[in-house]
């Protein structure tokens, strides 16, 4: 199985920024553009884009979704989107603005019914992002967290067609202590869906432990922190899975 770098781009207030365990109150900025950012990150060979929507995870509605429209419109790149969407008309606006996959979150935990039904809709440009805390599903911007085990809804979704999901534990996200590898391949094996690591990735070594392991059903990683600290750049990234 091919593995996939997806560079991610958090938009808060129309800007480029990184939240430390998804906590709003610990904000970094680290662009004013998130259009050049992805620019540059398509640039050194990033084929994929990640972003999400800060304001609207937040919010519960789209926010920042002019930034997304542009970067599917104007670079080279396929894009991935999540934080803000709610209704079907939120899925149909992204999909029809030519964004490749759309990011299912906290809908998945309180309206699963919904969601089977957008995945029997529109099939594999649905991803479901699950974001664990010990565990156990994390919804709204991680505010809150459910009673509901990730690889229990994992495996409910993936019985109803779900074919990508991005997982992440937020006790590893933004902490650059590499990835919960082990979480990670459970979720794969336990779903037979194809599963995006996203949390944790702090070296080169990180992705190549999640490279080893795709097999299992580890298809890509999604690295934030890691390259806007400068551990690795983007180029450096693609190479080393290449």
């Amino acid at each position: 199985m091919s593995f996939t770098i997806y560079p991610a781009i958090d938009m808060r207030n129309g800007k480029c920024v990184r939240l430390t365990q998804g906590d709003y109150n610990q904000e970094t900025i680290y662009g004013d553009s998130p259009f050049d950012m992805a620019k540059q990150f398509v640039e050194e060979g990033a084929e994929w884009i990640h972003m999400v929507d800060l304001d609207g995870a937040k919010d519960g509605k789209r926010i920042n979704d002019e930034f997304v429209v542009r970067v599917v419109k104007e670079l080279p790149a396929r894009v991935q989107v999540g934080g803000g969407i709610r209704t079907e008309e939120d899925v149909k606006h992204y999909l029809d603005q030519g964004v490749d996959r759309v990011i299912i979150g906290s809908l998945a935990v309180t309206n699963p019914a919904l969601v089977k039904e957008w995945l029997k809709k529109y099939g594999d440009r649905i991803a479901i992002g699950l974001d664990a805390k010990d565990g156990y599903v994390a919804t709204h911007g991680w505010l809150e967290t459910s009673e509901l085990k990730a690889v229990d809804l994992g495996k409910e979704l993936a019985e109803a067609g779900a074919t990508t999901f991005i997982f992440t534990d937020i006790a590893t996200d933004g902490m650059l202590s590499g990835p919960n590898v082990d979480a990670v391949i459970e979720m794969a094996e336990m779903t037979g869906a194809q599963v995006i690591a996203s949390g944790g990735v702090s070296s080169l070594e990180d992705l190549r432990t999640l490279q080893a392991v795709s097999g299992s059903g580890v298809s890509g990683a999604i690295v934030g922190k890691a390259i806007y600290t400068n551990k690795f750049t983007v180029k450096q990234a693609v190479e080393e899975i290449s």
